[in-house]
């Protein structure tokens, strides 16, 4: 292998890495930082690199992809689904189809194409990618409501079979012109769906059977999850399945187990994550010379502006309306229809099959994508917080240490660094509101170790480390969180000055704050409010309006409210 070809693509995987925390000082996606640096070594840039092996391109790529969403998968809370499930799966089957031929009505407008390769274009463009949705989500320091994370999340996750089956579906058309094939289409889409999703389940409950009867060196841990997950993706494929949902699932499943030296697992996966992200949208900017997409470039702006502000939407509004979602989760989730590197890929099918206006058809996907990251990608954040979808959160901590003893349970050690104007004024060790079930094990100051006693003081620059479980962590990091949060997220801004049980009465509020809620009976339970609004599906963040009172839910278990906030109006 030429030594000077490894030298240029570690260089520039070092210089997209260097480039990275630009992206946040713009307010751009990271991810269209690979992508321009990509695009700056390719043949039109000062690099000069030659690259059109789209074999090879389709293989990184769909390996990358299936990193990312393992990753994504282990991130995903299975207490989500309670929420997000019914509408992601319609805004992922439905919707990608409505997209589809709400894109094709307007490729065949803009680009003057036979109406099946402008069919083509839609189901390409039609579906929203994981990788960028999961970068843009986790990587934002965005805390959205469960409901609409839960539901991008999915969605992103579980929309690739659909299309996948569009595009193989209408290349095959157009390419054989075979009379049986939107028959054979049809069983495709249900082997896709089907298998990909018992292969997933299967394969996530293996992987965990395996980790756990495994005593290995806690490096390998990582390693073994990654190649079990990679196994299962190619399995599914093999088999006629969807090796993306297959994959997306097996990580849900072992990251809602448990699973030894987990924390370890995630933490080398975000890694792996990060590098698959670097690779696929460094690759898929070589494949692509700027003097390709400037012909095309007012058409597909059309195309894509129309994605954006008509299409998206309206198939947002026509899939969710009926499953509780309000006008500003319905706007975010409709801005949020972010496009990245899955319609590239998909846009190699017709090269690899050789079809007319392939090469357009790729440019096109390209540039789409490239609208989408730029237009959408920049302005997820500002948008979240205007819509006021954000709700608060609690301190991370630095570092998460498995025990793996058996006396010790799911315990771990967690080290929290104390930051933040909330810890300028020292505090004793028992002043501290900490949850049950957890202890501090010692205090870093210094570089030197301290024995926690009660009346040892803590203060901003000191490091704690507490024994706690993965289930106490959000209260855990907000009970050790020093720093002062946005106005419009500080607690008692957002939750109101007084906590009241979701048991409590309607009559009972009445009788204590002296107010009236003559549209709702007295009888009536505050978690029972919150349930006729949301249509039983109730999370953190939501509000229920009564007169002169302002109700917001401030926990929730199994669908049902248990806290509540509530603001006087001034």
């Amino acid at each position: 292998m030429d030594p000077t070809f490894t030298l240029i693509g570690a260089l520039m995987l070092v210089f997209s890495i260097v480039l990275s925390p630009l992206s946040s000082r713009v307010g751009m996606p990271v991810l269209l930082v690979f992508l321009a640096v990509g695009m700056m070594m390719g043949e039109d840039g000062p690099g000069g690199i030659q690259f059109n092996n789209f074999e090879l391109a389709f293989l990184i790529a769909n390996l990358s992809l299936a990193v990312i969403l393992l990753d994504g998968g282990m991130r995903t809370r299975v207490e989500t689904f309670r929420v997000g499930l019914r509408p992601a799966l319609v805004l992922a089957t439905l919707g990608v189809a409505l997209t589809a031929g709400g894109a094709a009505i307007a490729a065949w407008w803009v680009f003057d194409l036979h109406w099946m390769m402008a069919l083509l274009i839609g189901a390409i463009i039609s579906s929203t990618d994981a990788a960028a949705v999961f970068s843009l989500l986790q990587g934002r320091g965005l805390h959205l409501n469960e409901r609409v994370s839960a539901t991008l999340e999915i969605e992103s996750g579980s929309n690739d079979p659909m299309a996948i089956f569009l595009t193989l579906m209408l290349v095959t058309l157009i390419g054989q012109h075979e009379q049986g094939s939107i028959l054979s289409g049809l069983i495709m889409l249900v082997q896709q769906f089907g298998i990909g999703a018992a292969a997933g389940v299967l394969g996530g409950f293996l992987v965990v059977e395996l980790a756990n009867r495994m005593r290995l060196t806690p490096a390998l841990y990582p390693l073994l999850v990654g190649a079990a997950g990679i196994s299962v993706f190619s399995a599914t494929n093999a088999v006629g399945g969807s090796g993306f949902l297959a994959i997306y699932l097996c990580g849900v499943v072992i990251g809602n187990r448990h699973v030894r030296m987990m924390p370890m697992i995630l933490q080398v996966h975000d890694g792996m994550a990060w590098l698959a992200q670097l690779c696929l949208f460094l690759m898929l900017g070589l494949l692509v010379s700027p003097s390709d997409l400037i012909p095309l470039a007012g058409a597909g702006l059309v195309l894509a502006l129309a994605l954006i502000f008509v299409i998206r939407p309206l198939t947002v509004l026509i899939t969710l309306w009926p499953f509780g979602f309000n006008r500003r989760e319905l706007g975010f989730i409709s801005w949020v229809g972010l496009r990245g590197a899955v319609p590239i890929v998909l846009a190699l099918f017709p090269i690899i099959a050789d079809l007319p206006d392939a090469q357009l058809v790729f440019h096109a996907a390209f540039f789409i994508v490239l609208v989408s990251l730029i237009v959408q990608g920049t302005t997820m954040a500002p948008l979240a917080r205007k819509l006021r979808l954000e709700v608060p959160a609690g301190e991370d901590p630095y570092r998460r240490l498995p025990l793996d003893a058996p006396a010790a349970g799911d315990h771990e050690l967690m080290l929290f660094p104390l930051r933040g104007k909330g810890w300028d004024k020292p505090r004793a060790l028992g002043q501290l509101r900490l949850p049950e079930n957890t202890a501090v094990a010692g205090v870093f100051r210094d570089r030197k170790c301290l024995q926690p006693t009660k009346d040892l003081e803590v203060t901003a620059g000191d490091m704690l480390a507490m024994f706690a479980t993965p289930s106490v962590l959000p209260d855990l990091g907000k009970a050790l969180s020093g720093r002062q949060a946005p106005k419009h997220l500080a607690e008692r801004a957002f939750f109101g000055d007084f906590v009241l049980n979701g048991d409590a009465l309607l009559g009972d509020v009445e009788q204590v704050y002296g107010i009236e809620f003559d549209e709702l009976p007295p009888e009536l339970s505050l978690a029972e409010c919150f349930a006729k609004r949301t249509k039983g599906h109730p999370v953190v963040g939501d509000t229920v309006i009564l007169g002169p009172v302002t109700l917001v839910a401030r926990a929730t278990e199994a669908d049902r409210v248990t806290k509540v906030g509530l603001k006087m109006d001034a």
